[in-house]
This record gives C-alpha cells, structure tokens and sequence, in this order.
C-alpha cells in the first residue's frame, strides 16, 4: 500500500492524474471515503491520465457517466443505491471490456482483484489517498 498527502484539490487531481496513466482497459477502481472526501476531484485527474479532455461531473443522479480517451473511463456512483449490487448487475462486465471503470463509493460492492483507494480529509484542503 502506499500513502499519499495531498495539500489542495490541485494536488488530489495530481494523483488521480498519476494513477490513471496507469489504467489500462478491463482495469476497476474503488475509490472509498466520506462524503466530501474528493472522491470527484480524484477522478478529475484520473480521467485526464487516461487522456481524456471531457468535463468530469458527479455521476451521482445518472449512475455512470463515459469519458473518451486513449483508455475509455466509466465513472460510477453508488451513492444512492440501498443494496450492494453486483458488478453483473450494473452492466460494469461491459464497461470494462470497452476500458477502465471507477467507482465512487466502492465499499458498496464486492470486486476481488480491483484496486481501491481510500480517500480521508486531513483538515482543511489536505486529503490523505491509501492506494492498495
């Protein structure tokens, strides 16, 4: 596991930005941490790694939201689900075959073998990123 301080939303996005030159396609992402916690401004940067120049937004109210980039990125959000679905269930198999997924909230679902980083403020605009 390796831990990451960051001191402002530019430095969260940094690492996101980081982490998803990384990704490659079929790659599942776990992103855990409170509300508030930067779990969009991670994936701002993450999406960016992936080369992407689309608008990241919350996909909170719409479930998944697709950015194009050299490595396609779907952006999920458990938030408002009441049960922890499978990854059959949400359709993710598909979106993983066509590139990487992340998934805001992914302590709401089983998925042995995906990364997961954990995301905690650390007062102020610091953030504290566990990546497993």
């Amino acid at each position: 596991m390796r831990e990451v301080e960051t001191a402002s939303a530019e430095e969260t996005e940094a690492e996101g930005e980081r982490v998803g030159r990384t990704l490659k396609r079929g790659d599942l992402v776990l992103l855990v941490g409170p509300l508030g916690a930067g779990k969009t401004t991670f994936v701002r940067g993450l999406a960016r790694g992936t080369g992407s120049l689309d608008h990241v937004a919350s996909p909170t109210f719409v479930l998944v939201r697709n950015y194009h980039g050299d490595v396609p990125l779907a952006h999920v959000d458990l938030y408002r689900l009441n049960r922890a679905p499978e990854l059959r269930d949400l359709g993710l198999d598909e979106l993983l075959e066509e590139g990487a997924v992340v998934i805001e909230w992914g302590d709401h679902i089983e998925a042995p073998g995906a990364k997961v980083i954990a995301i905690e403020p650390a007062g102020g605009d610091r953030r504290l990123l566990r990546i497993e």
